[in-house]
C-alpha cells in the first residue's frame, strides 16, 4: 500500500499465513503508534482477499489514525495453506494473527463482509479476557443474511462501529438491522451504497477515520 508496507508469514492453524503490515502515520518522528489494528477480508471463495478495496481503504483509515493496520489472507487464499472452512477455521486464523502481531496493548478489528462475521466471533472470543485492549471495532457490510453473526458485547457497543450500504444487494440491509435491532446497536447507512461501495470509498473512509478519532 505504500513504502512502510511489510510482507510478513505468520503461523497459523493450518500451516503458514500470508499477511502484510502497514505502518501507522504517528505525528512526529519516533512517535509510537495507538496500536495494531487486525483488519478480515471477504469471502474466501467469492474472490475474497486481503487486497479488496474495502479492506484496503479501512488499512489505510486506521493508518492515518495513527494504527498499525494488519491485513491478511484467510486459508487457502494466497499463499495461505489450507482449505476454506465455512469461518470456524477462519476464526482460528484470525485469532493466531491477534496472538502474533497484538499479544497485548491496544487492538482494534475490523471486517468487510465474511471478514464482518468472522470478526464480530473474535470479538466475543476475545472480549472476556482483553476487554480493556479492545479500543475499536469496526464491522463494514456484515454478512448477516449469509451467516450467524456474533452479537456485539453490551460493553462494546460505543466502541463499534458498523457501516451498511443501502443498495447492498449482496446483504440486504434488513438482514443487519434485524442482526442489530435486538442488540439496540447503531448502524451507520450510507445512501445508496452497494456492497462494494464503489465510489463512496472515500466516504466509508471517513466515516472510519471519524470513529477512530472520536472520544468514548
Amino acid at each position: 500500500m505504500n513504502a512502510q508496507t511489510e510482507r510478513l508469514t505468520l503461523e497459523g492453524p493450518a500451516g503458514a499465513i500470508e499477511a502484510v503490515r502497514d505502518a501507522a502515520a504517528v505525528p512526529e518522528e519516533g512517535g509510537a503508534p495507538r496500536g495494531v489494528a487486525v483488519i478480515a477480508h471477504p469471502h474466501p471463495l467469492f474472490g475474497g482477499t486481503m487486497d479488496n478495496k474495502v479492506v484496503q481503504t479501512l488499512a489505510r483509515a486506521f493508518v492515518a489514525s495513527g494504527w498499525t493496520a494488519v491485513r491478511f489472507n484467510f486459508r487457502g487464499v494466497g499463499a495461505t495453506a489450507g482449505s476454506y472452512d465455512e469461518g470456524r477455521g477462519e476464526l482460528e486464523d484470525l485469532l493466531a494473527v491477534v496472538r502474533q502481531v497484538a499479544p497485548q496493548g491496544a487492538l482494534a478489528l475490523a471486517g468487510f463482509s465474511f471478514g464482518a462475521f468472522v470478526t464480530s466471533h473474535a470479538l466475543a472470543r476475545l472480549w472476556a479476557e482483553r476487554e480493556a485492549d479492545i479500543e475499536r471495532a469496526v464491522l463494514i457490510g456484515t454478512a448477516a443474511s449469509r451467516f450467524s453473526v456474533a452479537p456485539v458485547p453490551p460493553e462494546a457497543h460505543q466502541r463499534t462501529l458498523v457501516v451498511h450500504g443501502e443498495a447492498d444487494d449482496t446483504v440486504p440491509l434488513a438482514s443487519v438491522m434485524d442482526w442489530a435491532r435486538p442488540q439496540v446497536l447503531p448502524v451507520t447507512v450510507v445512501p445508496g451504497g452497494g456492497h462494494f461501495f464503489h465510489g463512496q470509498l472515500p466516504l466509508l473512509k471517513n466515516l472510519v477515520v471519524r470513529h477512530l478519532q472520536s472520544r468514548l
